[in-house]
């Protein structure tokens, strides 16, 4: 089932979760992981997305 979503505020930090058909091993792939950080690059570059790091 896809959901769309909006952003309503660029100030607001959203944490973004995800599944993949079939759960796929999208990480252990080379080829799914380049498609996947390609298209993390083009988002950030495009669209305007940050990706904060992980804080504990």
């Amino acid at each position: 089932m896809e959901r769309k979503y909006a952003i309503h505020s660029s100030d607001d930090v959203y944490f973004v979760t995800f599944t993949v058909v079939n759960w796929i091993d999208t990480f252990t792939r080379d080829d799914y992981r380049e498609i996947f950080i390609d298209s993390m690059v083009y988002c950030q570059k495009n669209k305007g997305l940050e990706v904060l790091p992980i804080v504990s």
